[in-house]
């Protein structure tokens, strides 16, 4: 058990060290180069009572936590179920303080990218003891105001399985690599919607079955999956690989069966993709937007208006389905997964090309035989289930017509 008033102590001593001459972005410059000389026994020290808060944050079920940064007031911060608490029963810390405990988490050229760029992307894994098992987290470094703050995201120690996400059989298929050997499959949803645990759950599904060859890109990698009947790379952005865009163009020459890209963020990572789908491989990616049609739309935006009716005449060929998705508060006080799915069908392609999209609401409204879902029509079956509350059902649809008019109709 780390003693708390130790690792006070050594913290107190370590900012004690900044000149005072340096203030404001240069203070947390001067902890970033002066790291290595902590002595080791102090970092040990610092690295335990960082992981004493990550086991708090397992034991209350939190999904995230943050530490340093003008906004946490010297509190450090959790996401419980949904919600941001300040967790008043833990060492409150100075925003250097915070500072020199994250600084503490990165080994030195993670250092220098975050003194140069004022972002990192990076993962993170310590012994839970009371499990004996290896928990990992995903965490982003960044400035609030001159000092330095750490966002730091659990990732599920398992794999829902997918049949668990309760996806239509038809919509199964169409993201499966047996059903269907190539095609753009995307799961989008603002941060913190799950895309994650649904993407590793359609990674784990193949890899229960087919014999192929999984290449997982992601910035950072979280869930590390062991190879079964599958065989799966997992290739870090920073780490093993420069860029998405790198990691998708060699991943051609590795003989792949599935791509998996963490995220299409860019107009290079967007056309890499959409290029990598039409030489016949199977590829799934997220994005963050928060319908389907949002999504479509999304792609074409981003890339040069000389460039958008090719991607969008690409896109319709390619893309196979978007699932889109939302974690709703529900009324045992946890999240539910609500969705909306598409399958392209040849409508859904011609408005594509047309430019027609907005259309395509009405097509998954009226797509249900074929395992189409609208966001509305899957928290009108949540509100009767008694899983979600009638006035959670409203706020976190996209349409609030349309769900005021099919709940109106209950």
């Amino acid at each position: 058990m780390v003693p708390i008033t130790e690792a006070k102590t050594i913290l107190q001593k370590i900012v004690q060290t900044i000149p005072p001459a340096l203030i404001g972005p240069d203070r947390v410059t001067y902890l970033l180069d002066t790291a290595d000389k902590i002595p080791s026994e102090e970092k040990i020290v610092l690295r335990e009572l960082f992981n004493k808060f990550l086991t708090s944050m397992i034991e209350r079920e939190a999904s995230d936590i943050e530490v340093g940064g003008h906004g946490n007031g010297g509190y450090v911060w959790m996401r419980i179920h949904g919600k941001k608490e300040r967790i008043k029963d833990f060492l409150q810390l100075t925003e250097e303080e915070a500072a020199v405990i994250i600084i503490n988490l990165l080994n030195n050229n993670q250092r220098k990218y975050l003194s140069v760029t004022r972002n990192l992307d990076f993962s993170y894994s310590y012994l839970y003891e009371r499990r004996r098992t290896n928990v990992r987290f995903r965490a982003d470094a960044y400035f609030d105001l001159d000092s330095l703050a750490l966002n730091m995201r659990s990732i599920n120690a398992k794999v829902f399985p997918l049949e668990s996400l309760e996806f239509h059989p038809l919509a199964l298929k169409a993201m499966s690599h047996n059903y269907i050997k190539f095609g753009l499959s995307l799961i989008t949803g603002i941060t913190g919607s799950g895309k994650s645990t649904t993407l590793d759950a359609i990674i784990d599904y193949h890899n229960k079955f087919d014999p192929s060859h999984i290449v997982i890109i992601a910035s950072p990698i979280e869930f590390v999956h062991n190879s079964n009947v599958s065989i799966i790379r997992h290739r870090e952005v920073g780490r093993d690989v420069l860029s998405f865009k790198d990691g998708v163009i060699q991943s051609l020459r590795q003989d792949p069966d599935i791509i998996v890209i963490g995220e299409m963020r860019d107009p290079d990572t967007i056309l890499a993709a959409l290029e990598v789908t039409d030489t016949g491989h199977k590829v799934f990616s997220t994005l963050h937007t928060s319908s389907a049609v949002e999504s479509l739309d999304r792609i074409v935006a981003e890339v040069h208006p000389n460039e958008q009716d090719r991607v969008r005449n690409r896109l319709a060929d390619v893309l196979i389905s978007v699932v889109s998705q939302k974690l709703v508060p529900s009324l045992d006080g946890k999240r539910v997964l609500a969705k909306e799915v598409l399958i392209v069908n040849p409508s859904v392609k011609a408005a594509i090309k047309n430019n027609n999209t907005s259309e395509i609401y009405m097509m998954i409204n009226q797509g249900a035989q074929q395992g189409m879902l609208t966001l509305e029509q899957d928290l009108k079956r949540l509100y009767l289930q008694k899983k979600i509350s009638l006035e959670a059902a409203i706020s976190y649809s996209n349409n609030k017509t349309r769900i005021q008019q099919i709940l109106s109709a209950v």
